[in-house]
């Protein structure tokens, strides 16, 4: 599954993780007019082809659209809202071809799920990246289905890897997965709204407070990016002893805050697998 020059990829739906996936790879140099997106409406097919110069159709104007967009793909990826996967699935499965490679991007959709409603022996893998793909700084993970082999996970990495950091795990260990890293950019974020708010509660302008937040957030994730980084160490680095910093980091610890991040983690987790079971009917509860 190397970005060979006659690879052809599909991308059903095209929301954040898609089109994250899909900006990564054009922008390490895959050619545009191998790639084929579908989405909903025509107005955003319009945006991705002017966008990205991307074959796009929309399964509003066309229900065969589809299907059309798989007959020669040889990696389809499916990025649909999880409660769309499967019926996605059964609508294409019969017209992959058999050397296609579905790689699903939803979150709580298993890989039995996915293998149930295509034709017996298509190779199914599972993702889960998260949205700096498209600034191909993302983490994206791969899962094999029953039929996916170690030469076919590796060309998925080489697939991947120009998003960003690649990772294989079981998949009993996506939603944990998931919880880092996949809901982790809106923690990053949600820490830059706190800590402007903080800025603007202790009389700075709020433009102001909102840049130094945004800057250094984004500062220190480019420290971490570095070679070798390791954060503790940099956040000793950056504590001096019984300075302000060592204030803060204290109080956030008298506070609870490591408690808190980690059982918002478990509620992230808990929260798939509940999606899973909602998805997959009575007959897995």
């Amino acid at each position: 599954m190397t970005t060979q020059p006659s690879q052809r990829i599909a991308f059903l739906g095209c929301g954040s993780m898609n089109e994250s996936i899909l900006a990564g790879l054009l922008a390490a140099g895959l050619d545009p007019a191998l790639v084929t997106a579908t989405v909903r409406r025509a107005e955003r097919a319009g945006e991705l082809r002017e966008r990205y110069g991307v074959h796009a159709r929309a399964t509003g104007d066309d229900d065969g659209a589809n299907i059309a967009a798989v007959l020669d793909a040889d990696v389809v990826i499916l990025g649909v809202k999880p409660v769309g996967i499967v019926p996605l699935a059964r609508e294409i499965a019969s017209a992959l071809k058999p050397s296609a490679v579905v790689l699903s991007v939803a979150a709580a959709v298993s890989i039995a799920m996915i293998e149930g409603a295509l034709r017996e022996g298509q190779a199914v893998i599972r993702s889960m990246p998260n949205t700096p793909s498209r600034l191909g700084r993302g983490v994206l993970s791969i899962s094999a289905g029953s039929t996916a082999g170690p030469e076919l996970m590796e060309r998925a990495r080489d697939l991947l890897r120009p998003a960003g950091t690649v990772v294989e795990i079981p998949e009993h260990q996506v939603d944990a997965l998931s919880a880092v890293s996949g809901s982790g950019p809106a923690y990053a974020f949600y820490l830059a709204e706190a800590m402007a708010a903080a800025g603007i509660g202790l009389g700075l302008d709020a433009g102001l407070s909102e840049l130094i937040a945004r800057e250094t957030v984004a500062g220190a994730g480019f420290m971490l990016a570095e070679e070798g980084a390791d954060a503790a160490a940099l956040r000793r680095a950056v504590t001096s002893p019984n300075g302000t910093t060592q204030s803060a980091l204290e109080t956030f610890e008298e506070l609870g805050l490591p408690h808190t991040i980690a059982e918002g983690a478990r509620a992230a987790t808990a929260r798939a697998a509940e999606i899973t079971r909602e998805l997959a009917g009575p007959a897995s509860s």
